[in-house]
């Protein structure tokens, strides 16, 4: 990675403004976090500072408040969450910029942490408003962006911030840069890729610029039916995208032109409606009945996959290969998740549903790197600069 990080500067006894991604999600009812993965995720960087003697003032946003205060958005759940994986305490202001984010920056003592409120219950956030990056910068004399997750957002917290303040890359930022960036410049070969998810409109950039690095491109989820139409497969009523019928067919066609490998649904788990209880049949993709829709890929397809994956030495993999939420039809992505992890392979998973899966399945720690990054981890795929990296200090 091009870009400094924490270990290259001096951060002894300097405030340091962490921003963190601690979007994790939350019971609404008794407001118990449900997933710490991304709290954790973060603990290598913030370990780092304590142990260097900063100041440590974190920095995060926590669901979509629309620039108002939400009181369901507040994150002292987070900040004790943290405080207990820490094992000191984490005081959190009720604001992000007022008096009282004033009084808990101020009485920060080396080693300490602190957390501000809901930075998005700021409107000036997401319009990257100059004054609020400015009044973030105040807090500190270096700024640290850990925040892989956002930093496709070009917002104050995560890019604006950086006009005020020496800005370099956190532990956490470092991992997933190294290792989406190893897929996208430099990947061992051969190079595998997993695409799965509900719409090839949100991914089809990450497949066009996948096939010029990949030798097998295997494809499921609910966007396999857009694919199978496009092959003139009848899909019953699963859902596809009909104005993306025509792309899914060049990218069939460019699959073959660069002899990539593309791997579709042989098999299918269908279903007589969308629901976690509907009645099911396993059946040739040929056979998928009027009516039923395709939520899963089958034994035969996930045989298949696994053949096509052996002997592979980086995979890449965003979006489940079915409707994983539910049991009956989370057979094919436990099944692929189950065999890359044994498999002799830099593994990288991405993608909220995928990780979310992974971690469930305790599997997690198989993969050589397990992105926090849902969004920003397909545009970084996708080739494109993220704003969030751009305006760190270059090494």
């Amino acid at each position: 990675m091009n870009k400094k990080t924490i270990c290259d500067i001096d951060v002894a006894g300097r405030r340091v403004l962490v921003r963190v991604d601690f979007n994790v999600p939350l019971d609404k009812e008794t407001m118990r976090i449900l997933d710490d993965t991304r709290i954790r995720a973060a603990l290598p960087t913030i370990s780092y500072l304590r142990e260097q003697n900063a100041k440590i003032v974190l920095v995060s946003h926590l669901g979509r408040p629309d620039g108002k205060v939400v009181e369901s958005a507040r994150l002292a759940p987070v900040a004790a969450r943290l405080a207990e994986l820490l094992g000191v305490p984490v005081p959190c202001a009720t604001d992000v910029v007022g008096a009282s984010a004033n009084a808990v920056v101020a009485a920060l003592q080396p080693g300490d942490v602190a957390m501000l409120e809901n930075v998005r219950f700021e409107p000036g956030e997401e319009l990257n408003d100059p004054a609020l990056a400015k009044q973030l910068a105040a807090f500190a004399d270096v700024f640290v962006n850990d925040a892989f997750g956002t930093a496709h957002r070009p917002h104050a917290s995560t890019a604006g911030i950086a006009a005020s303040l020496p800005a370099v890359a956190g532990l956490l930022m470092e991992k997933e840069i190294d290792y989406l960036g190893r897929i996208v410049s430099n990947p061992q070969p051969p190079v595998a890729a997993i695409i799965g998810g509900a719409k090839i409109s949100s991914k089809i950039a990450v497949l066009q610029h996948l096939l010029s690095k990949v030798s097998v491109l295997l494809i499921g989820g609910g966007m396999a039916s857009t694919f199978l139409k496009a092959r003139g497969i009848g899909v019953g009523s699963s859902l596809i995208e009909a104005d993306q019928v025509a792309t899914a067919q060049k990218v069939i066609t460019d699959a073959g032109r660069a002899g990539v490998k593309l791997g579709l649904p042989i098999d299918v788990v269908v279903a007589d409606r969308f629901a976690a209880d509907a009645a099911t049949r396993t059946i040739d993709i040929h056979n998928v009945p009027e009516g039923w829709m395709i939520l899963d890929i089958g034994p035969k397809t996930v045989a298949d996959y696994e053949s096509r994956l052996r002997g592979v030495k980086t995979v890449v993999w965003n979006g489940p290969l079915g409707v994983a939420e539910w049991p009956p039809f989370a057979h094919g992505s436990h099944a692929v998740a189950r065999f890359l992890a044994k498999l002799d392979a830099t593994v990288v998973i991405g993608g909220g549903e995928t990780v979310a899966m992974v971690t469930e399945l305790g599997l997690a720690s198989e993969y050589a790197h397990v992105s926090t990054g849902g969004g920003a981890s397909l545009e970084f795929l996708e080739g494109k600069e993220l704003p969030g990296v751009a305006a760190l200090l270059d090494r």
